[in-house]
């Protein structure tokens, strides 16, 4: 599995960033383009996606990898 794809604020725009990167992927004007980017990331990669809101918590998880269901450290 890849690393997991952020969108964060970046100033006054936004930014994907890579899980442990140091520098940004790239930074775009819209959250809207930078979701898409990130997505097509995280899909590519087989990873998760986990997007910021404009208050710095993370409002949206999404995963593109490999996911068991019920998840194996769950007791159900």
């Amino acid at each position: 599995m890849g690393k997991t794809q952020y969108v964060v604020r970046h100033g006054s725009n936004w930014a994907v960033r890579g899980e442990k990167n140091n520098r940004v992927t790239c930074i775009v004007d819209t959250q809207q383009k930078a979701i898409a980017i990130a997505r097509r990331i995280a899909i590519n990669q087989k990873s998760e996606l986990r997007v910021q809101d404009r208050n710095g918590r993370f409002r949206v998880c999404n995963s593109y990898g490999n996911d068991p269901c019920p998840p194996k450290d769950l007791n159900w």
